[in-house]
Order: structure tokens, then C-alpha cells, then sequence
């Protein structure tokens, strides 16, 4: 967890939804039912203007995957998707952000492949695709952490010299949703999301303000494995399915990243 997730929600909801004062979109992306690593992400975050002293709520566009600011280069990202909430506090790549760089990746849901006993043809587990979504339709304000990171390629006035990214916070599973898969989002309440995106706020562990998804009213359910394939995108993905007696369904995935067998 978590390697991909739905974010169909348009900027002018999520202005409203997370009160946004400031939206900071230098472009709009489109809905997306199939969001993957180092694609383009909404993001709530708080910050200081240079003539502010109270920080103001933005929507920011954002990459997935976290480019810590003393990266060589922007490709360590896709390796950043998930920072772990035990060792965020301390971990060089994240603590910098965990201190004063806390977002809020809203989303629809996101997605998780469970191995069962059936097997491939190649005698690898089948792994069917889950996603997992609050039950009442509202918004998954999942926790997350951004760095702006410094292309030294570029001229430091030029539009792209500066990277903005993101990671999301996880925690182990350890109820039902555990037997999908070990890891899960952590998910920030209504009710912390001031203190969790104030950059004043020092925190000493992310569990203080923060809740395993599972706390959050989530439902799982099975969908078509066309979630693998990244080119599919468009709300059929997160229909539910039913399940063949054998646990096949066409065109499954081979593994958890999505890669089609």
C-alpha cells in the first residue's frame, strides 16, 4: 500500500470540501479512477506567504512519489510513494517534511491485490484487485507528507526548476482489510485537519493526530483487473465485480503493481 488509488473529485469540490482559501493550481488535471505513481495529484497544504504570518490552506498540484530536497536527481521519486509512519519521524528522506510539510491527498478510494490459493498458469498466486472506499461515499483525506525539490538542471527562473511531490503516510493492517494487504493509508480526521497541516504544529509521532483507514467506515470489494493496466482509466474500474468460482477473472493482474499477465 499504496500503489494506486481514485481521485475523481473536481478542484472547485475540493476548495469546498477542505475550505481552501488560496488554490495554487497552475493546471487542473482531469479525474482519475487509475492514479499511479509520479502521475499528478491534488494536494491540501498550509502555508506562509511572504507577507502572511498565518498560514493559509492551498490546493496545490502535485507528482506522487517524494523527491527529498537533497536528491541528485527526480528519479528517486517513484520509489517514494509510501513513507511508513513508524520510522517517519526519523527517516532522512521524510523527517524534514513529517516536521513542517504535512498535506492532505484527498481521494475516492484506493487499491490493494489479495494473493488467494487459486494459482496462474505459471503457478503464481492470482491476485485479485480490491478497492476500498469509505462507505458513505465521502472524501478518503489521506495523510500525506511534500518536499519542493531543486532541479539543478534548470535555470532557478524557470518555470519547471522547482519540483513540488508527495508521499502517503501508512500504517500496518490489522483488522479485516489486513487479510488484503499488511499495509494501509493513514487517514486524517475532520477534526485534525487544521492541526495536521499547520506547519507551526511539531509533532513526535504521526499517531497523534492520525487513524488507520480501517477506523475511517471503509468497504472493500473486488473490481476488474483492467485497474492493472495504467492506460485504463474511466469509472467502470471502480465497479464492483463478482468473482469466479476458480478466483479468475480475465485479463488479472501478475502482481501488486499492476503489470497484466
Amino acid at each position: 500500500m499504496c500503489g494506486r488509488y481514485a481521485s475523481s473529485r473536481s478542484p472547485e469540490d475540493l476548495v469546498d470540501e477542505f475550505e481552501v482559501l488560496d488554490p495554487r493550481l497552475e493546471r487542473a488535471i482531469g479525474p482519475s479512477w487509475n492514479v499511479a505513481p509520479t502521475d499528478e495529484v491534488y494536494a491540501v497544504m498550509e502555508r506562509s506567504p511572504q507577507d502572511a504570518a498565518e498560514p493559509v490552506r492551498q490546493l496545490r498540484t502535485l507528482r506522487w512519489g517524494l523527491v527529498p530536497s537533497w536528491a541528485k536527481d527526480a528519479g528517486i521519486g517513484s520509489r517514494m510513494i509510501n513513507a511508513r509512519a513508524e520510522t517517519v519521524a526519523e527517516k532522512p528522506a521524510f523527517r524534514k517534511a513529517f516536521a513542517s510539510r504535512r498535506c492532505i491527498l484527498p481521494a475516492d478510494g484506493y487499491y490493494e491485490w489479495y494473493a488467494g490459493e487459486a494459482t496462474t498458469s505459471r503457478g503464481k498466486p492470482r491476485k485479485q484487485p480490491f478497492f476500498i472506499t469509505p462507505a458513505d461515499g465521502s472524501v478518503l483525506a489521506m495523510a500525506g507528507l511534500y518536499e519542493i525539490w531543486r532541479d539543478p538542471g534548470r535555470p532557478e527562473d524557470a518555470p519547471d526548476a522547482f519540483r513540488w511531490t508527495s508521499t502517503v503516510l501508512t500504517t500496518e493492517a490489522s483488522d479485516e482489510l489486513g487479510r488484503i494487504h499488511d499495509r494501509m493509508p493513514l487517514v486524517v480526521d475532520r477534526s485534525s485537519w487544521a492541526q495536521w497541516l499547520d506547519p507551526r504544529v511539531r509533532l513526535a509521532d504521526p499517531m497523534e493526530l492520525l487513524v488507520p483507514a480501517q477506523s475511517s467506515g471503509l468497504t472493500a470489494y473486488p473490481v476488474s483487473a483492467a485497474v492493472g493496466n495504467v492506460a485504463n482509466n474511466s469509472p467502470d474500474l471502480v465497479e464492483p465485480i463478482p468473482i469466479a468460482e476458480d478466483g479468475a477473472e480475465p485479463g488479472e493482474t501478475d502482481d501488486a503493481q499492476g503489470r497484466l499477465l
